[in-house]
């Protein structure tokens, strides 16, 4: 029973804290538009370019031609 009287204040506390950041990131927009960064990660904006080849290979492929 006395743990109880430290554990609660602390829930309490950790609530309050929890619910002035949900508030904080509202108020900073965090939430404005959701979709756009669902979105983002599809689009191909930077092409990658491809990986160079190791050893290098695309030369050893240009020398086994006639």
């Amino acid at each position: 029973m006395d743990s109880l009287y430290l554990l609660i204040p602390i829930a309490l506390v950790f609530c309050a804290i929890a619910i002035k950041l949900l508030l904080w990131a509202i108020n900073n927009g965090q939430y404005d538009d959701l979709d756009k960064e669902a979105w983002r990660i599809l689009a191909e904006d930077d092409p990658v370019p491809p990986a160079p080849a190791e050893n290098g290979g695309a030369q050893q492929q240009e020398s086994k031609k006639p």
